[in-house]
């Protein structure tokens, strides 16, 4: 992973929640919120929460004594994520860093984290920390994405995108968020973090979008994939859009498309 992978400034967290959250995030964070429920916690962190999706599905299923703190590296996503959130007295947000938690030890029943695993610069050290902030016999439940090829939206983006940057395709796509999705690899990092008990969910779900441009816009303009844009050729951020527009169009019609997304869901016992 690159550091600029790790950008989530500027017009990104609007234009990210706009288009990518309901397009691939929103049917997992209500699997996650459903998973979490389930095992009635009285306290639940969430690590990398970016614009909030999770908290918005998870407020609606826990007691109403639950406390829920939301955190995120990325102080831009945070901000954007309060200002979607009604307000909630279980609620607590604030910035920090997943590698090194501001908690005391066995301090809540739940950890979770959606799609931000892939981001961690040393996930055994992110899920040392997780384990470390659980209460005995506590959960850490998270997702990450399958591989690419399993996701047919980013496959067909980074493959036009490498037609319009031969030299030199961005590669971020297929570098982070599909980065790491070897289940192997996952059991490893988790056994090294202490983790002993861990079940693994590879879950399809369907990406769905009102056109082929809404697609091209939140994979090209709402994620770090502009940034890589931008640094090629800084002004052809709305040509790359348009020639990934036309390669899933060709691929899927010029209407409203959908094709396959697939993560894997994670629940860890501490």
């Amino acid at each position: 992973m690159l550091e600029a992978d790790k950008e989530f400034a500027g017009s990104i967290p609007e234009s990210y929640d706009r288009h990518m959250v309901p397009m691939i995030f929103e049917p997992y964070a209500v699997d996650l919120a459903r998973r979490a429920a389930s095992f009635s916690p009285s306290s639940v962190l969430e690590t990398a929460a970016g614009t909030g999706v999770v908290v918005r599905a998870m407020t609606n299923k826990l007691a109403p004594d639950t406390r829920y703190v939301a955190t995120d590296l990325n102080q831009a996503m945070l901000d954007y994520a309060r200002s979607q959130q009604p307000s909630d007295s279980r609620v607590q947000w604030r910035q920090a860093d997943a590698l090194d938690l501001p908690f005391e030890d066995a301090s809540f029943d739940v950890v979770c984290c959606q799609f931000g695993a892939m981001f961690f610069p040393s996930r055994s050290a992110a899920y040392r920390e997780a384990k470390r902030v659980l209460k005995p016999g506590g959960r850490f439940l998270f997702s990450v994405w399958d591989r690419i090829e399993e996701n047919v939206f980013a496959d067909e983006i980074t493959t036009a995108l490498a037609e319009m940057f031969p030299d030199d395709p961005p590669r971020f796509l297929a570098r982070t968020p599909h980065g790491y999705y070897d289940k192997d690899l996952i059991r490893s990092d988790l056994a090294d973090a202490g983790f002993s008990h861990v079940e693994i969910d590879t879950l399809a779900e369907e990406s769905s979008a009102p056109s082929p441009h809404i697609v091209a816009v939140a994979y090209c303009q709402g994620t770090p994939l502009r940034s890589e844009i931008e640094a090629r050729d800084p002004g052809k951020l709305d040509a790359a859009t348009d020639h990934a527009t036309s390669a899933l169009a060709k691929r899927h019609g010029t209407g409203e498309v959908s094709a396959k997304i697939q993560a894997h869901v994670i629940v860890a016992m501490a």
